[in-house]
């Protein structure tokens, strides 16, 4: 992804005009076409992270309330809602341009149990089942545990995360400190290996 790309995806309001355009992306078994744009996280295609964490990933139960952190043009919470129409799934974002191509994304394909916001948006004692999510590792150790830190408490109990991280990007190291920050609270494992992404699962257990 060029530079400029990945500065402008966590700006709440990116700059450059909003010109939108449609690919065609494979989503729960089955081709959809989606409308996305620049100055979001992977603007022209499943960033790869996503799609090694929707490979690993066991189908979501019918029913429950779902969070995708970080949604992007949503493709996560896309999944989510295909997999699971019993489920309410809340989309959440910093960049609301990201936020407009969900919604749009989400009417494209008839899903109506998508709730688009920032992460302000979300009541504050909603809690989760399940949290899918390809965090945004380039904001820096400091917000990034912060954004961990603000959200994995908000997991129902026995509820569950699942995190993908790129080992270049210091997958290892998020996931020895995920084990340490939530020791008391949240059991750790390393769900998976995929071409170079680790998949972190997160089970909140007290």
């Amino acid at each position: 992804m060029p530079e400029e790309k990945t500065e402008h995806y966590f700006s709440a309001q990116p700059a450059g005009e909003f010109r939108s355009t449609e690919i065609s992306v494979r989503l729960a078994h089955a081709d959809y076409t989606v409308e996305t744009a620049g100055s979001i996280f992977s603007p022209d295609h499943i960033d790869a992270g996503t799609e090694q964490l929707l490979y690993s990933v066991p189908v979501p139960p019918e029913s429950g309330t779902f969070l995708d952190l970080g949604c992007g043009w949503g493709p996560l919470a896309l999944t989510l809602s295909l997999e699971a129409p019993g489920a309410q799934i809340y989309a959440v974002d910093v960049n609301e341009r990201a936020l407009e191509l969900t919604r749009r994304n989400a009417a494209r394909l008839g899903l109506e149990n998508i709730v688009v916001c920032t992460p302000t948006e979300v009541a504050a004692d909603l809690r989760f089942d399940l949290i899918w999510s390809n965090p945004p590792i380039r904001v820096g150790k400091s917000e990034l545990h912060d954004i961990m830190t603000t959200w994995l408490p908000r997991l129902n109990l026995n509820g569950e995360a699942y995190l993908v991280v790129a080992k270049h990007l210091g997958a290892d190291s998020f996931e020895k400190w995920l084990g340490t920050e939530f020791a008391a609270t949240h059991a750790v494992v390393r769900e998976d290996t995929r071409k170079g992404f680790r998949i972190i699962k997160v089970t909140r257990n007290a």
